[in-house]
């Protein structure tokens, strides 16, 4: 087992701007979806919203919203043990914000929540690993602990294979950008998971992560599929939420905002 000393003495903030310095070099306008998610939660329930960060990683996006909003609270949920580790440790004196570890493709993960309804479920980044009949299954659930007049907010890879000059460009634009950042030694995937799999206070849940999920250096369990945003805008709207639309896009990916 890991030493409760070396957990206690490990500089949990690092690893969570490791996580997002990481994260940063495949989106580097990630900062920016987080502000519209933000923006969007503000306008429609306020800010003191009581948040599920679904899916939630290293908890970015409760970073972020309790930074922004000091009466919020959030909630995240992930199956990650590795990334819920350093969740636990950047927030381990901060109150609001509680983590609690579960399977989204699991029809019981709704009952780990402490709450029963939520003013705002955001995810960002995650849910691309689903397939697409799992999603549109997962989408009725969240419709279940969103509250009436509450909203949803994915950011995701969401493809539009109706340009595909323009998709070309972009793609080799940001491929050559990320080959410079990697011979300056940016991390990335494979390098992060490297550390934290070395890393005494991290080797025991994340050897448990790559049982879980596969090791990033042979690939990892990623079967998943990526849809356009008509696709969970219709989607969205038969799990039940009164509206849904787009209100960020990039050139590769899109935020999908439905309100309960």
């Amino acid at each position: 087992m890991t030493g409760t000393g070396t957990a206690a003495h490990t500089d949990w903030q690092r690893w969570q701007a490791d996580w997002d310095r990481q994260q940063e070099w495949y989106l580097p306008d990630r900062e920016e979806r987080f502000r519209a998610m933000l923006d969007a939660v503000e306008a429609l329930v306020g800010p003191e919203p009581k948040v599920l960060d679904l899916a939630c990683g290293t908890g970015s996006i409760s970073d972020r919203l309790l930074r922004r909003f000091p009466k919020a609270t959030a909630t995240g949920i992930d199956l990650d043990p590795a990334l819920l580790t350093i969740a636990r440790g950047h927030f381990a004196d901060d109150p609001r914000a509680e983590f609690v570890r579960a399977d989204l493709r699991d029809a019981r993960w709704t009952d780990a929540l402490p709450h029963r309804a939520y003013d705002a479920v955001l995810t960002s980044t995650a849910l691309h690993w689903l397939r697409s009949d799992e999603l549109r299954t997962l989408y009725g659930r969240i419709a279940g602990v969103v509250r009436q007049g509450g909203v949803f907010a994915n950011a995701d890879h969401m493809p539009d294979d109706t340009t595909p000059r323009i998709n070309e460009a972009v793609n080799a634009f940001h491929r050559a950008r990320r080959e410079r950042e990697k011979a300056e030694g940016r991390q990335d995937w494979a390098d992060w998971w490297k550390a934290a799999a070395a890393d005494p206070a991290l080797a025991e849940p994340t050897a448990e992560r790559f049982r879980i999920f596969g090791n990033p250096a042979e690939g990892d369990h990623a079967d998943g599929e990526t849809q356009p945003v008509a696709w969970h805008v219709a989607s969205l709207r038969a799990a039940g939420f009164a509206e849904a639309r787009t209100v960020w896009a990039s050139a590769a990916d899109a935020m999908v905002l439905a309100l309960r």
